[in-house]
């Protein structure tokens, strides 16, 4: 069988450096040295086996991904500033939180919100909500929500784990589904693209197919609402049940041994500060705002044919670091001429912020440097090659969703993901005569799952970071949620491939599918707590 775009050989080769990096991951728990075999891995294969090579390949690989670097078929080496902006926009971001902390402002905000949500189900549900507010940006939501809500999720004793799990839900999740937001324009325009390879126009073109597509996104649908089902009712099972019952019981908010990858600890509080809730509401106010006016800017501003289309078309991650920077000057102004500290204290408080991301930015350098490195060896391209014998009208849908998320899984990343099925899924879904819709959907929320479940995701790494939990840990702990949902999206989307055109089916869908991750949480919650010997009232103090 011939595998194209797959230089290896054999062709299942091409799963080595993913598999690798996985399995090292929950065998070591050394995410950075996992990563690294992953990518060494496959650099031996394309340099045929030489060693040397393959770790001067290896290093060069790094430091494209370091710098945005890409080289394409034709040989011509193109730079992206998006990886180099994230990496800068961590730093600074961890130096606001360092002044943030130093300013007394974060246990300020934490005294206020626990003054109105007082109870454990409250903060889990706060969060949640606050992490569907922000729907515009995975990155923006993350980070905010994380900054936010994780004092008061340490002092009402959420474990890092469960507030992890949260952040993750929310961010990719609502991003995906919002009709504005800075993933539309990625999405239509890959979208666009593989319409343009059909042998007839499509007549409402790529925005409508996108927003035809969101109501078949189950994943992304059932993730939402397993968050706010776990928030509500206080139940959980798998390893979560366990985080959260230590928690509960011991108050370590982490386990022991674990590693956070954001380690507050070393953050500096002045003893006199004021511990005022402004101060961290005005420098995160000004981070959303700036970064919103960012989005709208570099995404065409007045000259913009409207808002949407300019947060559709923005670099995000360039308002990002444009609102962190802002973010930053105002809170230093601002304690400043408080007189909280002087400018030594401050920079060194920012200072010490910034050096909490040096493991974060390390893992997330090689979460791409090995997305690259499956790129080169074609691991999407066997894998999509090895199903292509099984397409079916009505197993389509399904089929889909699961290669992408298989593809996002090993790839750590759900845009390449989409980037790669989407153009080869349309036509094969027009072929076959299956609505394009429902297929869109498959592959956006098939990406999303996929990336949810990766260790080496960099949406699951910054929520890891900016929960303060065990990355392993998050990854652990969120699994069996996020294969629950995508269990029921299966068979969700094979109920609506009995009638494509139905709606009332797809209302069935939706509603059945909903249930049934209702009812298999109390099943399963009720089945691990006996096995623990633990009440459910004991989760919910």
């Amino acid at each position: 069988m011939q595998f194209p775009g797959v230089p290896v050989s054999p062709p299942w080769l091409a799963l080595l450096p993913p598999i690798m990096a996985i399995l090292l991951c929950f065998l070591t728990k050394r995410v950075l040295f996992s990563l690294f075999i992953g990518i060494l891995s496959g650099a031996m294969l394309l340099a045929k086996l030489n060693p040397f090579s393959a770790v001067a390949n290896t290093a060069v690989l790094y430091v494209h991904s370091l710098a945005g670097v890409s080289v394409s078929a034709e040989g011509v080496m193109e730079i992206d500033l998006f990886h180099p902006t994230i990496i800068l926009f961590d730093f600074v971001i961890g130096g606001l939180v360092g002044l943030i902390y130093l300013s007394g402002g974060a246990q300020g905000f934490a005294n206020f919100i626990t003054s109105k949500v007082k109870t454990r189900r409250g903060g889990q549900l706060a969060s949640a909500a606050m992490g569907c507010a922000i729907f515009f940006d995975d990155y923006s939501n993350t980070i905010i929500v994380g900054n936010s809500m994780r004092p008061v999720a340490d002092r009402l004793k959420i474990s890092k784990e469960k507030f992890s799990y949260v952040l993750d839900s929310t961010a990719a999740p609502i991003a995906t589904i919002a009709i504005i937001s800075t993933w539309i324009g990625y999405e239509v325009g890959v979208i666009g693209d593989a319409l343009k390879a059909l042998p007839e126009a499509f007549p409402s073109g790529a925005y409508m197919l996108f927003l035809d597509s969101i109501p078949y996104s189950f994943y992304s649908i059932f993730a939402l609402l397993l968050v706010f089902l776990i928030a509500s009712t206080s139940r959980d099972f798998g390893p979560m049940l366990d985080a959260e019952h230590r928690s509960i019981t011991t108050g370590k908010l982490i386990r022991d041994g674990a590693t956070p990858l954001l380690k507050e600890t070393n953050l500096e509080v002045m003893e006199d500060a004021p511990k005022k809730a402004i101060n961290f509401l005005i420098p995160i106010l000004f981070l959303i705002g700036i970064s919103l006016f960012g989005m709208w800017w570099t995404g065409g501003g007045p000259g913009g044919e409207s808002f949407i289309n300019a947060i559709a078309n923005s670099d995000s991650m360039l308002a990002l670091l444009w609102g962190s920077i802002g973010a930053t000057l105002v809170a230093m102004v601002m304690y400043g001429i408080q007189g909280i500290a002087n400018l030594s204290r401050m920079m060194d408080a920012f200072i010490n912020g910034a050096k909490m991301m040096i493991l974060a930015n390390l893992i997330l350098v090689s979460a791409w440097s090995i997305s690259a490195i499956c790129g080169q060896v074609g691991t999407a391209n066997y894998v999509i090659g090895i199903s292509e014998s099984a397409l079916r009208p009505w197993i389509l849908p399904a089929l889909i969703f699961v290669i992408s998320g298989f593809i996002a899984f090993s790839t750590g990343t759900s845009w390449a993901t989409m980037g790669i099925v989407i153009p080869i899924a349309l036509p094969l879904a027009y072929s076959l005569g299956v609505p394009l819709h429902i297929v869109t959907a498959a592959v956006l929320t098939g990406s999303i799952f996929g990336d949810h479940c990766s260790p080496i995701s960099d949406t699951t790494v910054l929520s890891s970071t900016f929960a303060g939990s065990d990355h392993l840990d998050h990854v652990k702990t969120q699994m069996p949620y996020a294969l629950l949902v995508a269990s029921v999206t299966f068979f969700m989307f094979l109920l609506v491939s009995l009638d494509f055109d139905s709606l009332p089916l797809l209302l069935i869908a939706l509603f059945a599918g909903g249930l049934i991750i209702y009812s298999l949480l109390l099943f399963l919650s009720d089945k691990a707590l006996k096995k623990r010997g633990v009440s459910p009232a004991e989760l919910k103090k």
